[in-house]
């Protein structure tokens, strides 16, 4: 087994599509810890674990982009054999884009879909979250803001001692990632955009639509950045609603609702 995925789960379906989820900025694989219960025999949820936090936090962590896809396509490749998606959300969404990309690059087994939120497009300058040299005070504040630290981590200094570091790192690899245009990938291009988002506008995310020679479907979600937490319960539900055409459905569902 991979450095960047768990034993599955108890429950967890023995057939079925893959979809490897990606985290978000000073997240980890816990992040998907509910979701296959919330969907199912659907997919397969393979939360990926990434180096430098929860239970890889020895590791260093990787702060540039193209070394970390680089790590991830090599680690990987055997288990993207099979039918998969991505899932990724902010961070995770470009993680889960440039991975795809650089299978695309090499002529590498793909995706079945991108399924990607709040993160805008990749020929757009990345979001500013902050200044990663910013006070440790000054980035609580940033990133409570955005509801990116639950609330019981805040009441516990110990726990923010260790959050903060990977999310500086994680800062820094999407803050150095320039804007880059490339050729648009044969892979159906789903994203989830939060209406009150103030670091995304859902306009932003419809700008994904430039980087796909197959379908491209936007849905705009009540919630700010961390709509996927925030309000789960609802997010799942349009997640599923979504997988529903990749497995029962299949491709054939996919060609004509491109036709209609």
């Amino acid at each position: 087994m991979t450095r960047y995925l768990s034993a599955p789960r108890p429950g967890t379906p023995a057939s079925g599509p893959r979809m490897f989820c990606f985290p978000y900025a000073g997240g980890g694989a816990s992040t998907y810890a509910g979701w296959q219960r919330a969907l199912g025999d659907r997919v397969r949820v393979l939360p990926i674990h990434l180096p430098g936090r929860e239970g890889r936090m020895s590791e260093q962590r990787f702060t540039d982009l193209d070394e970390l896809t680089a790590d991830l396509d090599w680690e990987l490749d055997a288990e993207l054999d099979e039918p998969h998606l991505f899932f990724g959300h902010s961070m995770g969404a470009l993680i889960a884009f440039s991975l795809a990309l650089r299978r695309f690059e090499r002529g590498a087994t793909l995706p079945t879909a991108l399924v990607l939120a709040a993160y805008r497009a990749p020929h757009l300058p990345p979001p500013k979250i902050g200044d990663v040299d910013a006070p440790d005070a000054e980035l609580v504040d940033v990133l409570s803001a955005l509801g990116g630290i639950p609330d019981a981590v805040l009441r516990h200094p110990e726990w923010l001692s260790t959050l903060l570091p990977i999310a500086r790192d994680d800062l820094v690899l999407c803050a150095t990632v320039p804007p880059r245009e490339q050729q648009p990938m044969p892979v159906p291009i789903h994203v989830f955009a939060g209406r009150e988002d103030p670091l995304v506008a859902p306009v932003e995310m419809s700008e994904w639509s430039r980087h796909t020679a197959d379908e491209f479907e936007m849905r705009i979600l009540p919630g700010r950045h961390f709509f996927i937490k925030e309000r789960e319960t609802h997010f799942l539900d349009h997640l599923a609603h979504l997988l529903d055409r990749y497995t029962s459905k299949g491709p054939a569902h996919r060609r004509q609702a491109r036709a209609a």
